[in-house]
């Protein structure tokens, strides 16, 4: 694999996966079919799953008796799957890089084109989200998921022009954005980068998807089993770290993005290494991209699937 279609962590994810003949492993986000391509030339079958459907193009030689790709979102794999039927389920969570590299896609703030953001083929896109979205909760958006500190400027100066003129492009939105805070003055990080990543979040409601994903892999697993996920910003893996934490009896509570759960329930996980694992700087020279990634792994135990509190 080349350019930006490298997987992230490649050497890790197999590492903690520990794939072979006879396992049954879930790729939950295909993309360029990195991490399959390398699950599959282990000699295992894989279910893969990616909710956008360009992605299917990137599976054509793959064997098909060993191989199958869904289109569906990953939060529902284990209906898919089957109960406890999987040896091991990768998530590679966030936009790919060949997303942000099509500008017709609308992820970039680097390339002009449509506003959209949708992983998926369906649904309101985030020139919807921009120009519809009252003005409060549009600054929450950008607070939350953006975790920008200028959200209510911001969304107060997009709320005015957009009584005048929607938003239809990515760049028009990102100079808008820039203009808005006063141009760059120096500054290496483009000042759309976090309103930009908390619109795709919304549109794509990634971290629910996120939460329901990781509930979805403890019932797909096996006892034994394996679960790694490649996160690239805190949002996503403060949630990750929440879960399998409380997972494996270290925290008490749950994620402020889900219901609480019983906290008598035991472990249904158990941490394969503390802490995350980050690229190597070989990794990072040869693929700036994998720079913010972190990975967390852990195994699945015997215990029962812990359920939401009614």
């Amino acid at each position: 694999m080349n350019g930006p279609h490298v997987p992230v962590l490649l050497d890790e994810v197999v590492d903690a996966l520990q794939p072979r003949a006879g396992k049954t492993l879930v790729d939950g986000t295909f993309g360029a079919g990195g991490y399959s391509r390398a699950l599959l030339g282990a000699g295992s079958v894989v279910i893969a799953f990616d909710r956008d459907p360009s992605a299917r193009r990137f599976a054509e030689g793959l064997p098909a008796e060993r191989f199958r790709l869904v289109q569906g979102r990953f939060s529902e794999l284990d209906v898919e799957t089957g109960p406890a039927a999987v040896d091991g389920v990768v998530l590679d969570i966030g936009v790919s890089s060949m997303q942000l590299d099509e500008a017709e896609r609308g992820f970039s703030f680097m390339r002009d084109g449509p506003l959209d953001m949708r992983m998926a083929a369906d649904g309101p896109t985030a020139a919807d989200l921009v120009n519809e979205t009252e003005l409060s909760e549009l600054a929450r958006i950008l607070f939350v998921y953006g975790e920008e500190r200028e959200s209510r400027r911001i969304a107060r100066a997009i709320a005015k022009r957009r009584e005048e003129q929607p938003f239809t492009r990515t760049l028009e939105l990102a100079e808008f954005i820039e203009k808005a805070l006063g141009g760059r003055r120096g500054a290496k990080v483009h000042p759309a980068t976090r309103s930009f990543q908390a619109i795709r979040i919304a549109v794509n409601e990634e971290l629910s998807e996120l939460e329901a994903g990781l509930a979805a892999a403890e019932r797909a697993l096996k006892s034994g089993g394996r679960l790694c996920v490649v996160t690239f910003h805190s949002l996503e893996d403060r949630i990750v770290k929440t879960f399998l934490s409380v997972r494996a009896g270290k925290t008490p509570g749950g994620s402020r993005h889900a219901p609480p759960l019983e906290t008598a329930a035991a472990p249904s996980f158990q941490l394969l290494f503390n802490g995350a694992q980050t690229p190597t700087d070989t990794e990072l020279a040869a693929n700036p991209r994998a720079r913010s990634a972190k990975l967390r792994a852990a195994v699945r135990t015997d215990a029962p699937v812990w359920r939401a509190a009614a």
